[in-house]
């Protein structure tokens, strides 16, 4: 996942990240749909910024929450995420104001398409592509967040 400041007033974020640098561990957790979903933190621009890039799967019951300072405006994209993705975005209160289902992953390095929010977000959480569907997510739909998983550092 990349990362460019500036980008729609707020975030340009691709969709990746490798464990090493990130809080991980099976007491992290989040709870979306009646589902919980063992996740990866990222919350700093080198973290945010590698996402879930390079990996070739992921968990059907994992995920990765990105934690941005301040609710704004946000947009991730693919570059060099092997796996097909739902992105979901969440405001401050933690409510899904958006959705990009399906995102199908790019090797087109910089020529890959940005997905935004449609609305000013703080919390993004990736999850395998399809799970937004299974779930029967929408526009509402409260994610709880698990013991552990820090508060954002912004206002």
């Amino acid at each position: 996942m990349r990362w460019f400041p500036g980008v729609m007033r707020g975030t340009l974020v691709g969709c990746t990240l490798l464990a090493a640098g990130c809080a991980s561990g099976s007491d992290l957790w989040v709870e979306l749909g009646g589902s919980r979903y063992t996740v990866e933190i990222a919350d700093d621009n080198a973290e945010r910024a590698r996402g879930l890039m390079f990996r070739d799967e992921m968990a059907a019951d994992h995920g990765m929450l990105f934690i941005h300072d301040r609710e704004e405006p946000q947009a991730y994209w693919m570059k060099n995420t092997r796996i097909p993705l739902d992105i979901l975005y969440f405001d401050d209160a933690r409510v899904l104001v958006s959705q990009q289902r399906d995102v199908p992953p790019c090797s087109a390095g910089n020529a890959c398409p940005s997905y935004p929010s449609d609305e000013p977000a703080r919390y993004v959480l990736e999850l395998n592509a399809g799970v937004a569907e299974k779930l029967g997510l929408q526009d509402g739909s409260e994610l709880t967040l698990g013991p552990g998983i820090p508060a954002p550092a912004g206002p």
